[in-house]
């Protein structure tokens, strides 16, 4: 077996050790996609003044691991109208439910000062109920909810969104004659498209603020993010120590 041979052998070892090593890693990061959430409740529009709606946010899971707690949060998006015109309770069967509120500009997120009471177990589901009611001065415009699911590490399980307009109780334009925008179930590892979050950019930081006493994370894209950097430094590593032993090999036959 000539030097050139070898070379080559031990390159393709390299490359394929490199792939396995990135795929064993990969492989074991969590699957979220067993997480979903969905809203109901959602009129096809709101009316302002005195109407109060209670929308739901249920999340469900359905592999076969364990149970989990589950922390909300829910971030409001508005167009046409003002964050004090609108009003929203998180509501219990004992009553009201403690949030921690967060504004900036046009957007504001609500999260649960407490775990649910529930408990988030295969083909089950935890439910989260929302009473939501606007100003009787408001005269037309557009909300967007978004429905976070947390599990206790803070980690973003699912999200679902949807947007609604808002009509006064004295509106007389036609509805818009756009049908209702449907709601959106976006896993953590997934990043939503700029139209399906209509809200501008300048209020993405209160969309990320921490659900509780840190920054909520995705669990599958952050580590995601560091499992693949470290195969590729793994891959690298090892194509770095198939070379040198290459060489070593190639200095040895010369001498002989």
């Amino acid at each position: 077996m000539t030097v050139a041979t070898v070379w080559r052998n031990a390159v393709r070892l390299g490359v394929v050790l490199a792939c396995l090593s990135a795929t064993g890693l990969v492989a074991p990061a969590p699957a979220f996609a067993a997480f979903a959430t969905e809203l109901s409740g959602l009129p096809d529009e709101f009316t302002a003044g005195g109407e109060v709606r209670t929308v739901s946010a249920v999340v469900s899971r359905t592999d076969p691991g364990g149970c989990v707690k589950v922390r909300w949060s829910m971030v409001l998006t508005v167009d046409g109208l003002r964050l004090d015109q609108v009003k929203m309770d998180r509501v219990e069967e004992s009553g009201i439910f403690p949030l921690q509120i967060q504004t900036e500009g046009a957007v504001a997120r609500l999260t649960d000062r407490r775990l649910d009471p529930g408990t988030l177990c295969p083909d089950r589901t935890v439910t989260a109920r929302y009473r939501v009611a606007f100003d009787a001065d408001v005269t037309r415009g557009r909300i967007t909810l978004a429905a976070e699911a947390y599990d206790p590490n803070l980690r973003l399980l699912a999200r679902r969104t949807a947007t609604r307009d808002v009509v006064g109780p004295d509106a007389t334009a036609p509805a818009s004659s756009r049908a209702p925008e449907p709601a959106e179930s976006q896993a953590s590892v997934e990043e939503s498209d700029a139209a399906d979050e209509p809200a501008g950019q300048a209020e993405g930081a209160v969309a990320e603020v921490p659900p509780a006493a840190g920054r909520p994370t995705s669990g599958s894209a952050t580590g995601g993010f560091g499992v693949v950097q470290a195969a590729f430094l793994l891959g690298g590593l090892l194509l770095f120590l198939g070379a040198g032993l290459l060489l070593r090999l190639r200095q040895l036959t010369r001498e002989s």
